[in-house]
């Protein structure tokens, strides 16, 4: 007894495609680009990155940053006001006002330092900011794929059920043995566990994005599916990397650092305070002027500036070390999204029409009996495996993409996002 599976192999052959669904829109004029995702997509992450905590963290930073360069810029010293009065044998009364005068430059060299870890700072805020772009954006990318996961998966958990269903009957019709027949079963519960694991993976997903996206659903989570471009041509790569936020941030340590130094130096020389007096002594009017100047004799204050050098040593080496690891990183995630992107287009161009070829073959052959029930599903299972390893290349091909941008510092330019501080 032998009974046609044509409708099995249609199951197969209805899985889905994984197609880039192509969408013309474009945000900016940037001609970096030549395609941008849509403007759903980017005010989404606008309006997530806006309202973060972590983002509000950092504006705070740099709130706070901003008012210590204002406080570094105004004067060093106060005026001082003196009052003394006598009751002796003549009564003696004085008043006087002193200022200590900023003669070496001090409070220039403060405000460098402060305006210079303002910039730092403010390097700082666009890099969260631009890391917790593309933390959404990946993050997204996992759930949607791991969307079509689940399916592919309840897909396979149906097939595999007929299948192991196809094959019982066929055992009690005495057409299968009982190894073919357990092979099937364990077919089923293997896609079962397949299934099981999805979803798992899946909710993992929505875990992921709702840790940024609190206060919103999955039907409001936009689609990052675009039909992914070629890397846009970069004349200098040196250039672009040593713009990145972090390097800028980095740099301007080094600047702040370089100022910290000259202040150091300039706190080594001594300023002086001139103070003007008046009074009456009985009769006699007093009229006084005082000059002091400190003198650093036990104490020179060179060590400060030892140390103050040392660590413009150490902020110039970290400088130093980001610049080789983020060059290296913008060569790598270079290399690595031209060759998922280069194998996606194969698997689009082949691998689906071949897939459908595939499960349609089988179907003809195992209803003529030229394909025993253990070599149908071993290739029935290939099938599926391949287009599960399809959804591995679309999350590697996005995930390399991500760490392009990141790694050139261009994801507000794909989104068409302009950051304001």
């Amino acid at each position: 007894m032998r009974i046609p599976i044509s409708g099995l192999v249609a199951l197969c052959g209805c899985l889905p495609l994984l197609a880039w669904s192509a969408q013309s829109t474009d945000p900016v004029n940037n001609p970096l680009f030549d395609q941008h995702p849509d403007p759903g997509l980017s005010t989404f992450v606008q309006g997530v990155v806006d309202t973060n905590p972590r983002v509000q963290a950092a504006r705070a930073a740099l709130e706070a940053s901003r008012a210590l360069e204002s406080a570094a810029a105004r004067p060093l010293y106060n005026p001082e006001l003196e009052a003394d009065y006598e009751n002796a044998v003549d009564k003696t009364w004085q008043v006087g006002i002193g200022q200590q005068f900023d003669w070496s430059g001090k409070r220039k060299a403060r405000a460098s330092v402060a305006a210079s870890d303002r910039h730092a700072v403010e390097a700082e805020f666009l890099a969260t900011r631009r890391d917790l772009a593309v933390e959404l954006l990946s993050a997204l990318t996992l759930y949607q794929v791991g969307v079509q996961r689940e399916a592919l998966a309840t897909e396979r958990d149906r097939i595999m059920h007929e299948f192991a269903e196809l094959a019982q009957r066929r055992f009690d019709a005495g057409d299968l043995n009982q190894v073919e027949a357990d092979l099937a079963t364990l077919a089923s519960v293997d896609a079962q566990i397949q299934r099981a694991t999805a979803a798992a993976d899946l909710a993992e997903a929505k875990q992921a994005v709702r840790s940024l996206t609190l206060h919103s659903s999955s039907d409001q989570w936009p689609s990052v599916d675009i039909k992914l471009p070629l890397i846009p041509a970069v004349k200098d790569a040196q250039s672009l990397v040593v713009g990145l936020p972090e390097i800028q941030a980095a740099q301007r340590r080094v600047d702040a650092a370089d100022a910290l130094v000259k202040l150091r130096e300039r706190e080594r020389r001594p300023d002086p305070t001139v103070s003007l007096r008046g009074g009456r002594e009985d009769n006699s009017s007093l009229i006084g002027i005082n000059l002091s100047i400190p003198l650093y004799v036990r104490n020179s204050f060179k060590y400060e500036v030892t140390a103050a050098t040392a660590e413009r040593d150490r902020a110039q080496q970290i400088v130093d070390d980001l610049l080789r690891r983020a060059y290296a990183r913008f060569i790598s995630a270079s290399e690595r999204y031209r060759l998922s992107r280069a194998a996606w287009q194969g698997w689009e161009q082949t691998g689906q029409a071949s897939l459908q070829r595939q499960g349609d073959f089988l179907g003809r052959l195992w209803e003529a009996g030229e394909l025993s029930t253990t070599d149908f599903l071993v290739q029935l299972r290939q099938t599926l495996d391949t287009r599960e390893s399809a959804l591995n290349l679309k999350q590697t091909m996005w995930r390399a993409w991500f760490e392009w941008l990141a790694a050139s510092g261009q994801v507000e330019e794909w989104l068409g996002l302009g950051y304001s501080s």
